[in-house]
């Protein structure tokens, strides 16, 4: 599963060069994408969002994000991931800057 999963993020990567939405969604049990995120990134999901079901995971440590969206079937997909994350910033201000 681990090499599927780095070849897939691999591919976002070079797809997403900014950090914006790629056409290409990554998709796979909520419970595998979480723990990917956590063991292979750094990532944790911010805390105090209200974002329905789409949550922001970040790291610190690595400056990676990535905007996670948990579908009813107990699946997750990556809706856009990049690098250089800014620590600090609020919430609201945060996902305005993502969505344009």
């Amino acid at each position: 599963m681990k090499p599927l999963f780095v070849t897939a993020f691999a591919a976002l990567t070079t797809l997403s060069v900014t950090g914006s939405a790629s056409a290409q969604e990554v998709c796979m049990p909520t419970h595998e994408m979480r723990a990917a995120l956590i063991d292979w990134y750094g990532e944790r999901p911010v805390k105090g969002q209200d974002q329905g079901n789409t949550q922001l995971w970040v790291s610190d440590a690595t400056g990676t994000w990535t905007i996670l969206k948990t579908l009813s079937d107990g699946n997750s997909c990556v809706e856009a991931q990049g690098e250089d994350w800014m620590a600090g910033m609020a919430n609201e201000r945060i996902f305005a800057a993502l969505a344009d």
